[in-house]
Order: C-alpha cells, then sequence, then structure tokens
C-alpha cells in the first residue's frame, strides 16, 4: 500500500492507495476518526449495485445508513443537497457522524458539501471509485453546480482520509477512464514535464495495467497534494489546477453534461489552452506527437458546442478565476511550468472561430 500525506491549514490526513485496501477501511476509521458515532454512506445509482454491500459488511460494528443519488453530474445541485441534509436529519446524524463518500466526483463533491453544510460540518471520508476521482478527492473543494456554471456553490471541507483502491476501477467503461487520465495530463503539463514524458511512453492504451495505475495515481496525488498544502484556498498555485477547465466547463455547460464526460471536455479545453499559450508566448508549446497521442487514446478533438463561440464566452466569464470582467486562462510558459493571465475576448472569440480550422490545419499530428 502507498500513502500521500496532505498537510493543509485546516487538516493534515493521508491518501492511502493500492489494490484491495478498502478492507482496511475499519481500522482507518479507528484511527482517524476514533470517536465516531453514526456512518452514512452516500453513493451513486452506478456504484451501489457494485460495491455497497461490500463497503457495508465491512462495517458490521458500526451504526450504518446509505442514501444512494441518480448517477450523473445532474446529482450535484441544490435539489440533491437538501435531500441528502434531510436524509441525514432523518437518521439523526449528530456531531461525531461521518459521512463516507462511495463514487466518482460527483457523489465525492456532493456527500463533501453535505458534510461541509450539516450541523456547520461533520467529518466525512473519501473512496473514490474512479480514476476521475483521484483529483477530486484530494483537496477539500466540495460543492455543487449552478445553472449559471459548474462548481459555483461549495466550500473547502477537508476529509478524513481517502482511501483509494485501484480495484473499483475495474468496472468503469473506457470513457471514464479517458475523463480520469485527461485530469492526470494536466497534471503532468502544469507541474512535471518529466512524468509528462513518462506517460507519453508508457500509456499508449487506456485502461493501463495496476502497477503503472498506481505509479500514477500517486505521482498525480502528490502532486494535487503539494500544490493544496501550499494553497489550500485557491489563492495562487492552485488555479494552475483549472489547466483545460475555463473552456471545458462551458462545453460541459452548453452540452448539459449530456453528451460528453468532465474529462474529456477538460482534454479539449486543454488542446485549445495550449494553442492560446502558443499564441500569448510566439513560441511553440505543444509536444511533439501529443495530438497524435491523444487520438491514439480515444480522446476527440472537438464538440458541437464550438460551433456557438459567442455563447461559451457568456459561459467562460462565469469562471472563478475571473477579475473585474476579465477572463482568466491557465496557460503554459512550457510543459511543466503554467502562469494564470488574463485573455481579451476578443482574442477568445478569435482564437474559438479559428479553431477548427486551426485543428484541420494540424491534422496530420493526429496520424
Amino acid at each position: 500500500m502507498e500513502k500521500v500525506h496532505v498537510n493543509t491549514e485546516a487538516k493534515k490526513y493521508s491518501v492511502y492507495i493500492g489494490d484491495g485496501i478498502v478492507d482496511q477501511l475499519p481500522e482507518v476509521i479507528q484511527s482517524q476518526v476514533p470517536d465516531c458515532g453514526k456512518i452514512l454512506i452516500i453513493t451513486d445509482s452506478n456504484v451501489a449495485p457494485l460495491y455497497l454491500n461490500k463497503v457495508k459488511g465491512l462495517l458490521d460494528g458500526f451504526s450504518v445508513n446509505e442514501w444512494v443519488v441518480p448517477a450523473g453530474e445532474t446529482s450535484k445541485s441544490m435539489r440533491e443537497l437538501e435531500k441528502g441534509i434531510t436524509y441525514a436529519l432523518r437518521c439523526e446524524l449528530d456531531r461525531h457522524a461521518l459521512i463516507i463518500a462511495l463514487g466518482g466526483g460527483v457523489v465525492g463533491d456532493l456527500a463533501g458539501f453535505i458534510a461541509a453544510t450539516y450541523l456547520r460540518g461533520i467529518r466525512f471520508l473519501q473512496i473514490p471509485t474512479t480514476l476521475l476521482a483521484h483529483d477530486s478527492s484530494v483537496g477539500g473543494k466540495v460543492g455543487v453546480n449552478h445553472t449559471y456554471g459548474k462548481n459555483l456553490i461549495g466550500a473547502f471541507h477537508q476529509p478524513e482520509a481517502v482511501i483509494y483502491d485501484v480495484q473499483f476501477l475495474n468496472t468503469l467503461p473506457a470513457k471514464e477512464w479517458r475523463s480520469g487520465f485527461a485530469e492526470v495530463v494536466k497534471l503532468a503539463f502544469i507541474r512535471d514535464a518529466t512524468f509528462y514524458d513518462f506517460l507519453f511512453e508508457k500509456v499508449r492504451s487506456l485502461p493501463v495495467n495496476k502497477e503503472i495505475l498506481i505509479t500514477i495515481v500517486k505521482r498525480a496525488i502528490e502532486m494535487k497534494a503539494a500544490i493544496v498544502s501550499e494553497d489550500e484556498k485557491e489563492a495562487g498555485i492552485r488555479a494552475y489546477l483549472n489547466f483545460g477547465h475555463t473552456l471545458g466547463h462551458a462545453i460541459e455547460a452548453e452540452s448539459r453534461y449530456q453528451s460528453i464526460t468532465h474529462g474529456e471536455a477538460v482534454m479539449i479545453g486543454m488542446i485549445f489552452a495550449l494553442r492560446l499559450s502558443e499564441v500569448h508566448s510566439h513560441q511553440p508549446i505543444i509536444p511533439k506527437g501529443f495530438l497524435a497521442w491523444i487520438h491514439q487514446l480515444g480522446y476527440a478533438n472537438w464538440h458541437a458546442t464550438l460551433n456557438k463561440s459567442n455563447l461559451l464566452l457568456e459561459t467562460m466569464k462565469k469562471d472563478k478565476k475571473n477579475k473585474k470582467d476579465k477572463i482568466r486562462m491557465v496557460l503554459l510558459k512550457e510543459c511543466g511550468s503554467a502562469t494564470v493571465s488574463a485573455v481579451e475576448n476578443q482574442l477568445l472569440i478569435d482564437q474559438l472561430s479559428t479553431f477548427k480550422e486551426w485543428l484541420k490545419v494540424n491534422e496530420k499530428h493526429f496520424i
């Protein structure tokens, strides 16, 4: 079992990574939440039939309740938040209770926000079941979406621990592997060029074997933990974690979270941000072979919402990083080094309008 420590001003906790390590859940609770009262497991309709009984079976010595939400991004809503808090009240959870988030990023964000707001804050523990959740389960960002945009309502509420058992990834469909791996690539782009080279060399198809997977997840979580430890409340470098997300979130919102996964949208957002980085810096930044590599892994480089440049721009204006009505995007100075820059609206419109043409010109890099 691998372990990564996360040290923030609010809390210090560990992320446990390995194959079959969920069996150690009772020991983790006893050591990290020694006075634990009732437990509420929050999961979704995809994960519950697969793993809920297994996790409940590990908690024979505890008083356990369960709440299952519909699978999908639409459950990250104020409506589900209220329903979850109501259910917690019916279960008579007190301040010694523990919420366990068993699922992907949606479940983690929703369950964490319920924990952050219920009785002004109770403890929670993350058990991610997707590759994407290696990113969202670490760092304490929890919340729900608004019709105006993604993650506009939320809080910073750190978990007591994260148990990342790679056995849960065995049932992931291909699109969810792509969704999660995009966030791994993102971390390499903003933090570690050597790690990007490792990914480019070792990951030629998805999914990957468990040995490579554990190596990748550990390194990605180490980078995320280092950033969060330095900047817990996103006052500085934590904003770099939004590389590809300004446009990616807009694509998700305009598609009503139906036709594209988070990571697939972020990958398109990263391609666009890489192109914009080259325009800003007047020098080559996109690594040789990158476009062909992600094409080989099954990513699309285009989505129908990109035909609506003005609509995407209006959605991008609602991004949390923006200041004084200026859209601020994470760009690269080079692979492994990021910055946040204000980008003029007209430049964004111009680049969005010519993005498809640019992709066609670079089509040979997808072959």
